[in-house]
């Protein structure tokens, strides 16, 4: 047990010393195959994740995508390329660190751990016959946007730090190459994350999470009441994750995987994507643009109030 005191004017004050140290994470349900009633039924309204292991066995890019293919096709294309470094309070989002042709990234990352990742590669642009490796599994879903199948690439020890995916789309991720661990969580655990707001981040560095003393339970206690799922993703596996689902990625290998997205079926669900994309993001770049310490100011006191709200609610102690 813990103790939580609360004083009349000052901020929530908590024990947090004994605060176990840890998050409540289970296995996301595995199949080998899925029929698409059962899929809708138990998956897909519901909004919960699965992974489909033998779904992309049956494309012809199952077999056929690999290293030496794509550099023969789009080696000679410019890529953005991404660190490891969490962006502070004042980054830009979708910013590229550096650049190099795609075969010079795929020679980097091929020679050993290289933590540098390809963000939305959209290769299917500059090499339209892949798209006939693949099948639109429309059998499980609708509304599929079928202009912007993307890309992710990384280096083993690469990662993709805690966000959700900004349109609110519902996404069938594909791993092709290498092996890579993905942290879950549901929209609704935001502020356990500590969302920033106006912004599809956490304020938490989850990086390593898995291993003992790399989350920072002290500065970030609301996190021990977060719930959500892991899994290790390996080639041929399709993970369907829900709209608006928090995701964590480390590369354990070096590899890729491609991301087919469809939208929310619902008139609500595509315009809180349409606020997000045009409204939300832009109202964060102007204030990082015009006012960025006090707009950052804001931004940590209203995670803490949200943090602390939960921590309360969550709490045993709680009546």
């Amino acid at each position: 047990m813990f103790r939580i005191q609360i004083k009349l004017g000052s901020p929530l004050l908590i024990n947090y010393a004994k605060i176990k140290q840890t998050m409540q994470l289970n296995p996301v349900v595995t199949v080998n195959s899925i029929d698409p009633d059962e899929f809708k039924t138990r998956f897909y309204l519901p909004q919960l994740p699965v992974i489909i292991k033998d779904l992309a066995k049956q494309w012809p890019a199952y077999q056929k995508w690999d290293w030496a293919y794509f550099k023969q096709l789009v080696g000679d294309k410019k890529v953005g390329l991404y660190n490891n470094i969490k962006s502070d309070a004042y980054t830009t989002i979708n910013t590229a660190d550096d650049y190099k042709s795609f075969g010079e990234y795929i020679d980097m990352i091929s020679s050993g751990p290289a933590g540098w990742r390809i963000f939305l590669f959209n290769i299917f642009e500059h090499a339209p016959q892949l798209t006939k490796d693949f099948d639109w599994p429309e059998h499980l879903m609708k509304g599929f946007v079928k202009n912007y199948p993307m890309l992710f690439v990384g280096g083993a020890s690469s990662i993709t730090h805690m966000h959700f995916d900004i349109d609110l789309s519902n996404i069938l991720h594909t791993q092709f190459m290498g092996r890579k661990r993905v942290l879950l969580f549901p929209y609704r655990e935001q502020h356990k994350l500590y969302r920033k707001p106006f912004e599809v981040l956490s304020l938490a560095d989850f990086s390593h999470y898995h291993e003992a003393g790399k989350l920072d339970f002290e500065k970030f206690p609301a996190l021990k009441f977060a719930e959500g799922y892991e899994v290790i993703l390996e080639h041929g596996d399709t993970l369907f994750m829900p709209a608006g689902y928090w995701h964590h990625m480390e590369y354990l290998d070096s590899g890729f995987a491609m991301s087919l997205r469809a939208m929310q079926p619902t008139i609500s669900g595509k315009l809180k994507g349409a606020w997000n994309l045009f409204g939300m993001r832009s109202i964060d770049t102007v204030m990082k643009k015009t006012a960025p310490v006090w707009w950052y100011e804001n931004k940590k006191k209203t995670i803490q109030e949200n943090a602390d709200r939960v921590i309360k609610d969550s709490s045993p102690c709680h009546s």
